[in-house]
This record gives structure tokens, sequence and C-alpha cells, in this order.
């Protein structure tokens, strides 16, 4: 549900902007526009270009800046950035000129989701249009977006005319301070299972330290800059555009924003978008904080995105999910295996099972026996589908059932008339215009036949849950299954999970797959207590659980019922402690009740105090489960707990802690 209100509010909203400026908020070759706390603004400036030599500098290059207040005053956080689009017809680089600036609008509006970092999303921004124009006469907008957890701008070209245009470059770029430092993963190169965003991190590293690979850097990328930390992604990205990334090379510390590489989805698609117009183009986000919990705990990506397109939302139910295929890679084609883990779901009294590739070639059953035995179970069933298309060579079947529309609405009512409840999508590896089409042809068909959405082998979040709300997981992380085929994963994923709480996580769900108590090809380094915690620490309306039926029957009563208990959906979250890639401390509230997950991602001992501030009031029983005498022990404990109460916690190298703080009824 989502009630706005909006009032016009440009003389004392302009007022204010002086004040965080030091100075005039808009003139006419500059305007600023300033969050509703005042503490972070954008200005957007018509710069002079450079000319030739026997010229006078030629006005009209657009560009804007960013700064933000903090504790020790006004801090810089990107300086002149450069801005324009080059579209295949004309130019909207240099020589513009000034039209108009609309009136400042103030946004106050809140929504509610089934699943994510909070129930109730409230928005509070201001956003202005600026108008320009070429030396051609042809017109360009500006939307800036000022809220108090970023700031956010669009193109769009508002001219209406049904030819269609390409756009050859963006010119879009974040310049960063000298001082600045980096995490950031390095795209993937095109291959047979890539794109999927599923490098590691390189960082911290000094701004402008070139990216490892030719392809750039993927989006998001983490910035230290003075007192202030940044995040750069990007939002509402339609079937009108591609999704983007950052260049490799970032001389002086200027990020630019790059096309898609022509060799994505096997070489299917246009690298460079076209649209007829009006064109209104995705939002390029920085969301700005001086501490880091502002990132963590925001929901920045999703405001930026239209309301919901799903009317009824009833049928819409996170929930926690029984997976075989971590555990033995063949599974989903024996039918007496699937059955065990639907019976493991009933006992954990979680609520689905995922049935992975190549059930169609199921033995000892078909999978709509699976189907009704999970009804008779009250589990239950999501069925795994090959995305391609010629987009992909993947061999893992069924494929050829999720690109053209009318086979796969025929595929989505097949599958609700056999009472399936969602499917999971796999092997896209495009960021091309015509598979971000293809995202939302998908989601627009699975809410009209009541599919729940996961993407696997996928982009990146862009803030689509809001919009379909129904798309309640998405992959693009380097997740649990890497245990199978990556030798470099164990010792690497202690760090990776806890940059991808500062990182990844932040712009929306992430399907680790966590909670692997045994051995895979490769063991794992993460203690189990690590592992617990994992489900907390890290947010997604579908959390599948990686590990076999048996190794979740043999833990102790303790983890176990932690396990059962775990929501998959929470009513607030806040970021508790933590530093990218050494430790997180995060707490997730659902209903009366609070979770907290604590990971360890380095190779040494750690030691917290947890405050329990965050509590409010009340008494609370607290239930903790940290690591043991080693890694594969577990220690646990409970104690009374209130919002004055301080919890020792302590870490074994790439240890953790999982605490459940239970309400008591008030005497």
């Amino acid at each position: 549900m989502s009630t706005p209100y909006r009032s016009w509010a440009g003389t004392s909203a302009l007022a204010l902007l002086g004040l965080l400026q030091g100075g005039i908020a808009m003139c006419q070759d500059q305007w600023t526009l300033s969050s509703p706390d005042g503490r972070i603004a954008i200005t957007a400036k018509l710069a002079a270009s450079k000319a030739a030599a026997d010229r006078s500098p030629v006005p009209g290059k657009l560009c804007y800046s960013v700064a933000c207040v903090t504790s020790g005053g006004r801090q810089p956080v990107l300086g002149e950035s450069p801005l324009g689009l080059v579209r295949e017809d004309q130019a909207f680089a240099e020589g513009l000129s000034f039209v108009s600036a609309g009136d400042v609008a103030t946004i106050d509006e809140s929504y509610e989701l089934p699943h994510g970092k909070r129930k109730v999303c409230h928005v509070r921004a201001r956003e202005q249009t600026l108008t320009f124009r070429n030396p051609q006469g042809a017109p360009l907008q500006l939307v800036l977006r000022a809220s108090d957890e970023g700031v956010a701008f669009r193109y769009v070209f508002p001219n209406k005319d049904a030819t269609v245009r390409r756009v050859r470059e963006e010119l879009t770029g974040c310049a960063f301070p000298r001082d600045t430092v980096v995490w950031a993963a390095p795209f993937q190169e095109p291959g047979t299972y890539t794109p999927a965003y599923e490098n590691d991190y390189v960082g911290p590293v000094p701004v402008g330290t070139p990216c490892p690979t030719s392809v750039g850097w993927a989006l998001p990328a983490l910035f230290r800059t003075g007192a202030c930390w940044a995040l750069v992604t990007e939002a509402a990205v339609d079937g009108t555009f591609c999704g983007m990334r950052l260049a490799s090379e970032s001389p002086g510390g200027t990020y630019r924003f790059r096309w898609p590489e022509a060799a994505e989805g096997a070489g299917t698609g246009s690298v460079q978008p076209a649209a007829a117009l009006p064109w209104t183009m995705p939002w390029r986000v920085i969301m700005v904080g001086e501490q880091l919990s502002k990132l963590v705990e925001s929901t920045f990506v999703n405001d930026l995105n239209p309301p919901s397109r799903v009317a009824d939302t009833s049928w819409i139910r996170p929930g926690r999910v029984a997976w075989s295929w971590w555990s033995d890679h063949d599974s989903p084609r024996d039918f007496e295996k699937q059955r065990e883990f639907i019976d493991l779901a009933a006992e954990m009294r979680w609520e689905y099972y995922l049935v992975d590739a190549n059930w169609t070639l199921m033995d000892g059953g078909n999978v709509r026996q699976l189907i009704d035995y999970g009804k008779q179970r009250g589990v239950g069933v999501l069925l795994w589908y090959n995305s391609g298309g010629e987009h992909n060579v993947v061999t893992e079947k069924p494929r050829g059932c999720m690109k053209a529309r009318e086979v796969r609405r025929f595929e989505f009512d097949m599958l609700r008339r056999w009472g399936a409840k969602g499917v999971k999508i796999d092997f896209f590896q495009s960021d091309k215009q015509d598979i971000m089409g293809l995202y939302h042809e998908i989601l627009q068909d699975a809410a009209d036949y009541q599919m729940l959405v996961n993407f696997h082998g996928c982009t990146l979040p862009r803030g689509w849950s809001r919009t379909w709300p129904h798309l309640v997981s998405m992959e693009a992380v380097k997740g649990e299954e890497c245990y199978s085929f990556d030798k470099r994963y164990p010792e690497a994923a202690p760090r990776y999970n806890t940059l991808s709480v500062f990182i990844r996580n932040v712009v929306g769900p992430v399907d680790l797959t966590p909670s692997a108590f045994s051995d895979s090809v490769y063991p794992h380094l993460t203690s189990n207590a690590h592992e617990l915690a994992l489900p907390v620490v890290l947010e997604c309306g579908l959390v599948h659980f990686a590990d076999s039926v048996q190794s979740y029957r043999s833990l102790p009563d303790g983890p176990r019922n932690f396990l059962r208990d775990v929501p998959a959906t929470w009513d607030d979250t806040r970021l508790l402690a933590g530093e990218p890639g050494q430790y997180a401390v995060v707490a997730r509230r659902s209903g009366a009740d609070w979770f907290v997950g604590a990971i360890n991602g380095e190779n040494q001992p750690r030691a917290c105090q947890l405050s329990c501030n965050f509590l409010g009031t009340g008494t609370f029983t607290a239930q903790i489960i940290g690591d043991g005498s080693g890694p594969r022990e577990f220690s646990q404990r409970e104690q009374a707990a209130d919002r004055n109460t301080t919890i020792p916690l302590h870490f074994l190298p790439y240890g953790g802690a999982a605490v459940r703080f239970q309400r008591q009824p008030s005497p």
C-alpha cells in the first residue's frame, strides 16, 4: 500500500539549501537540492567546456557534485563530476543551455513490502526537474532527487517521437576526492555461466586503482571518503535500458558508467540501449552516510522504483526453503531423495522445498507427485528453470520455456494448476537491454499466475521488488554453491560474507544459500556458529538452506531450533557494529522478537560487546549460540536481557554467533 503526499516547497527548501552550501542555492548556471534533513545535497551545474586554443570557452557542459554535513562539518563526497549523453542523432554533452527549473517537490510516502529490510518503508525526499536544450534545440531533462539516505538523478528525453533513438554514449561519472578508498568486485568477463556478479571483492584500495579486468567494476561499489561512506549503484532499470557498471580505468578518481560487453548473452542483443520518445532512463544512485548503518539499513534503491503493480499481494509468502542440490547434485532426478527433503522441510517448519535443475528427468516419480506430496506435508514446492533462450548455451532442463511470452504463460498456467508456488530461473548471462526487458516480462507474467520468483545466475537487484513484490530472491553473489567447484572459495568466504553486508545486500535480497555445516568438495573454514548466523546477517525473502537432511537432523537442539524459527521476513533491520571485510553484527526484528547474527571475517579471534539498546522497552530472554572449543562445535547459554544489557561475544577465527531475543510477558 502506498500513501503518497507531495507538496510544493520551493522557497523554504531553497533557503535550507543555501544554508547547507554556505551560499546561493540557485543561480543561472547552478542548482542545489538538499535532503529533507538538510544533511546531503546534490548540485547540478552548467560549466564551461574546453575549447580549441583559438576560441573562447563554450559554456554548457553539464556536471554535478555531492556534499554531506557530518559531525565534523561539511564534507565533499563527489567533486565536479561529468554528466551527459550522446544519442545517435545528436549530442547532449556540450553547448547545453538552461531552459527551466521545476518547483521543488517534497516527497513523503509510505509503502509496505512482504519481504526486505523492513515491512513498512518510509520515503522522505525532495525532487526537482531541470530542463536544458542542446545547440540543435532538442530538450534534455535532468531529474534530481535528494533523500536523507543519498542522492539520485536520471535523464529524460521529454519529446514525443515514435522513432526509436539509440544512445551511443553515456558520459556520467563519479569524481571522488583523492583520499578516498574503495571496495568493489571486478565485473565478470562473458562466458558460459557469466557474468553473474560472482567475483571476489577487491579493497580497500586507493581511489583510481585500475580494475584487474578490462570489463570494469561491478555495481554496487563502496567508497570511504573522509568522514563519509558512499555506495554507487543504479535503480529502476527497465526494458528501455541496459544494466551498467563502472569503467576499468578511473583517471583522477573519476569512475564512469559504461555499457555491457558485446559477448554477453552469447553475443545476442544490442550493447547500446534504444527506445522511442519520451524516454525516462534509470536512476544513477549515490547512497551517503556518515555511518555505515545509514547504508546497510537503507531502502533507497527500492524507494526509487515505481509502486507495486501487484494489486493483491496476499499470495506472496516469503519463507525458508530446503534444497538438495548442494549436498547431492544429481538428487533432483531422484524422486525418493526429493521426498526426504520435503520431510525435512516439514520437520523444520520451513515453508518450501526447491526442486533444482533437471527435474524433468526424474526417476521413480514425477514433479506433480512431488507437489502433491508437499501438499500433504504442508510444504510448498518451487521449481527450477533455465532462462535460455538463445542467450545461453547451458543444457540443464527445463529450458526454452521462459523466453517466448506464449510459452512462458502456458508454463506458469500449468504450474498454477499443478499447485507449484514459484520458480527459480537461472543463467541469464547478460545485462543488455533485451535481458533487462526479459526480467520484467517474466515478473509480469509470474504475477498474473501468482508465482514467486527467484532469479539466479542473474543481474544485480535494482529495486524491482517494490514494483514486483513477488520477486523475493536474487543471487548475484558468490554463494555457498562455490564450495563445490572453487578451491579458493573457503578461504575467501568469511571476508566475502562480511563485505556482502556492506555492499551487495545493501541494494536487495541476496541468495547466499547459507548454513552448510557439513563439507562439499572444498571444506569450509567458517565456524558452524558463523554459518548459523548467516540467515540473519544477510537478508533474503527465500532463504535456501544448503545442507543435507542428515546434517540438519544431527544438529544440537539449540542450533536446530534456531534454524527452525529464524524468519525470512523482517519488521526492522539495524547494523549494530562492523567494518567491511572484518566483521559484522546485524539485528533484525520479527514481531516482538529480535534476532542477531554476528560473523568474524578474519583469521584471528575477535571479541565484541553486544549492546542491547535496540531492544526498546520490556524484558527479553536471550538465547546465545556461539563458537565452541573448536570451529565445528557450538557453545550455548541463556540469560535475561533488556535495553541496558551488554552481552560479551567471543569469536574464533572465521567464527560467529546467533542470538534470539524473545520478549517476556509483562508481569
